[in-house]
């Protein structure tokens, strides 16, 4: 990968990494369910207006919205709404590499290394150690919520490969588009038509800025650019980057909220670092070549 491909992969992790201090404040001024539908309402609106739809076929695009914008994030606000810590958040959401390679073996063909699969091994490893710190009360149910967030991403990551050398910026807005109704319609019938009108009538200036960042560094242009990655290289390559989105997410968490993790935790995070890290720097060296003569 070219040093500016790895540049911009860099901006978009440090992005994502502070995107999940903002997702905490904004669940914290908002029905969760309610946040995500209004990010992906400002992600496609007006941009939808002026940016043509992209080349590719209307059900991979509307499946990446379905699986970026509603499944991604109703999963993960919920978890944080419920009391999931926003830096250890950006650290499980990170077994997404995983399940995009998983995902892209089955869809896709291409067949991740043997490094990677240690990888892999090593990684849910630790998502098991952080699992037994929080198995006792309701701590689990979260955690579980972010898995299943970092399983929505895998398959949007695949989505977009599958999309192929689409334009990103197109790519992103028309699939924004396809979230925010059925967010709205589970924010209707999870947290109620009483509980929305009142959240909108109260709607300030400061819930409009974590909204807008939300919508545009986080989504549009975050979004945009790691479309544009994925569609110059295989996703295996690119899906590991976000080994730096939990060190920055647990920074931001820590400077802004004074969150904190268990020894336990930590240990379990170490973890699926270092698989991150295995992966990342295995995959890049060629496979070994048995000789036959």
């Amino acid at each position: 990968m070219p040093i500016r491909h790895i540049l911009l992969a860099l901006l978009v992790v440090a992005i994502w990494g502070f995107n999940f201090v903002v997702i905490k404040l904004s669940v914290e001024a908002l029905p969760p369910i309610l946040a995500a539908a209004l990010r992906f309402a400002a992600a496609a609106f007006p941009a939808v207006l002026f940016v043509r739809p992209p080349k590719a076929p209307a059900w991979i695009v509307i499946g990446f919205g379905i699986s970026f914008g509603f499944a991604l994030y109703a999963f993960l606000n919920i978890a944080i709404a419920w009391g999931m810590p926003a830096g250890l958040s950006s650290l499980v959401l990170q077994t997404q590499a995983f399940f995009t390679m998983a995902m892209a073996f089955l869809f896709l063909g291409e067949r991740p290394r043997r490094f990677q699969i240690i990888g892999a091994a090593v990684a849910f490893g630790g998502i098991g150690v952080i699992a037994l710190e929080r198995l006792e009360g309701a701590g689990f149910v979260p955690l579980l919520m972010v898995v299943l967030a970092a399983a929505a991403w895998g398959l949007a990551n695949v989505l977009t490969k599958k999309a192929g050398k689409v334009n990103a910026v197109s790519f992103t807005v028309w699939g924004s588009l396809a979230a925010p109704l059925p967010l709205l319609a589970l924010s209707l019938a999870a947290e109620g038509g009483d509980t929305i009108l009142a959240a909108l009538a109260g709607f300030s200036p400061s819930d409009a800025a974590l909204i807008a960042f939300l919508a545009y560094p986080a989504t549009l242009l975050g979004g945009g650019i790691w479309s544009w990655l994925l569609g110059h290289h295989p996703a295996s390559t690119v899906a590991p980057f976000t080994l730096l989105v939990p060190i920055t997410g647990l920074l931001s968490g820590y400077l802004v909220f004074g969150e904190t993790i268990t020894p336990v935790e930590i240990a379990g995070g170490a973890l699926v670092i270092l698989g991150l890290i295995v992966t990342l720097l295995k995959s890049r060296l060629p496979e070994p070549r048995v000789r036959l003569d």
